[in-house]
């Protein structure tokens, strides 16, 4: 057996750069065919819950990536991360463990280089003030993204703990050069922001159509689970709807739950990321239009990050080699 690379977060933060992950992420729901990916995996636990997710990539290359993260939101009390997890590469042809890497940093770079290919084709170009609701790492590492695209003038940022938005509003604030303010409540974060991001761990939906302006992109990303919710039906019914996966929304994002609620169905759904990023369906009709992007997170993401993560930690000789034998 050939040795296993383990690669760490510190590592792939050196390796990657959000330009890297927005590449991989247009590669990768362009891929078509050429990628496979299974249902995701729900394990309950006691005080959270574990999440498997796996797909293929059979290009030049054939990989596969299997990561599986425990999601425990209780945990910053314990001084431990909310969201710990790993993922395994794999040779597609042979079989062969190929590395081990932190799935932390992978998981919150894909996902914000996800919402920013989203907003790239749903956004106003001239968008100028973000609103982020929710403030732990996924919130840093949408910033990052969308900064990277937009001449953002001003952001705002909104949790239920009022100093961790505090925090968020300074530490922005200080990286991005632009102005950046805590908000005393939601609608006074949402109302007039060109992009809205929601990375929550809530189950009850609060993103409602009273706090968005006609013209809004809204990036739903914390429904990862079927319990999750973070738009209210009546809000996703009012907007054009994109998803990154329809089958997986459907079971497990706000799509799921309005349509449990009867608000709307998934024919009224207007386009997946595939569709988008090809040029099949179209993205941004006018200008007053609200857009909200589903998304739930799904391997490709993953496996076509890592593959590049693979390559580089090969090229540039990052990462601790060791045997599973």
């Amino acid at each position: 057996m050939s040795e296993v690379l383990v690669l760490s977060g510190a590592e792939i933060r050196r390796l990657m750069r959000p330009s890297d992950y927005l590449r991989a992420m247009d590669e990768a729901f362009r891929a078509g065919d050429r990628v496979k990916s299974a249902p995701p995996m729900h394990i309950e636990a006691i005080g959270g819950a574990f999440h498997a997710k796996g797909a293929a990539m059979l290009g030049d290359r054939p990989l596969v990536a299997l990561k599986f993260n425990g999601n425990f939101p209780d945990n910053s009390a314990r001084g431990l991360p909310t969201i710990q997890g790993a993922l395994l590469l794999c040779d597609a042809v042979n079989g062969a463990v190929l590395a081990i890497m932190d799935s932390i940093e992978i998981t919150l770079k894909r996902t914000a280089a996800t919402t920013a290919l989203a907003a790239r084709h749903l956004a106003r170009p001239e968008s100028l003030t973000l609103a982020i609701c929710g403030c732990g790492e996924q919130a840093r590492a949408h910033v990052e993204a969308l900064a990277a695209l937009f001449r953002f003038e001003r952001g705002y940022a909104w949790d239920k703990f009022p100093e961790r938005a505090a925090a968020l509003a300074a530490e922005m604030r200080s990286r991005h050069g632009f102005a950046f303010d805590a908000a005393a409540s939601l609608g006074a974060a949402t109302r007039g922001a060109d992009i809205i991001v929601t990375c929550t761990t809530t189950d009850a939906p609060f993103l409602a159509s009273e706090h968005v302006s006609p013209g809004a992109f809204v990036a739903a990303i914390g429904a990862d689970n079927p319990h999750k919710s973070e738009i209210t039906p009546a809000l996703m019914a009012r907007s054009k709807v994109v998803v990154d996966v329809l089958d997986q929304c459907l079971v497990m994002g706000d799509l799921h739950h309005a349509v449990a609620a009867d608000a709307m169905t998934a024919a009224q759904v207007h386009a997946d990321m595939a569709e988008l990023t090809t040029g099949a369906k179209s993205g941004r009709a006018s200008a007053g239009e609200i857009i909200v992007f589903d998304s739930t997170g799904t391997a490709l993401q993953d496996v076509a990050s890592a593959a590049i993560v693979y390559e580089r930690a090969r090229q540039s000789g990052r990462g601790v080699e060791l045997s599973l034998a």
